[in-house]
Parts: C-alpha cells; structure tokens; sequence
C-alpha cells in the first residue's frame, strides 16, 4: 500500500507546501513596505494579493503577525504595526 508524502502535496494551482510558503514570506515583506507609508492593510487587500489562495493567505497574516504586527480580528480586519 503506497502512502501519500505530505512534504510534496499539490495544493492551489499544484504547488507544494514550501511554495505557498515562499510566496506568503515574500508576500509579507511587500505589505510590510506598504503597511510603512499606510499604516494599515485591510484582509481583502491581502486576499487580492494572495490571489485568493487561502493558504497563502493564512500563511501572509502569521508571518506578519511573528514580525511585529497586529492582524486584528473579526471586529477590525486589519493589519497595522503594533505601538511601542
């Protein structure tokens, strides 16, 4: 009985796990420039960048959030710098 190999799953569009992620690091690092000189970035803007691959998308808000920002919730979906 063959066994299916989580590391080389297709997802959206067949890529693998650790492309969605390349994509969501890049992702971040782009937004973080626009969330500089806006300072803040709405979730369907982030959806839209994502190209609407909820993978990349849930991947995109928690590299933002390990760097520093507040993803918001529900009540605020929003993403702004966290004041210190």
């Amino acid at each position: 009985m063959e066994k299916c190999d989580a590391r080389t799953r297709a997802y959206k569009n067949g890529r693998t796990f650790d492309q969605c992620r390349e994509i969501a690091r890049k992702l971040s690092t782009d937004l973080e420039k626009e969330i500089a000189h806006v300072d803040m970035v709405s979730w369907d803007k982030i959806l839209q960048y994502s190209e609407h691959d909820e993978l990349v998308y849930k991947l995109t808000l928690k590299y933002l959030r390990q760097n520093g920002y507040d993803i918001g919730n529900w009540t605020t979906p929003r993403v702004t710098k966290v004041a210190s």
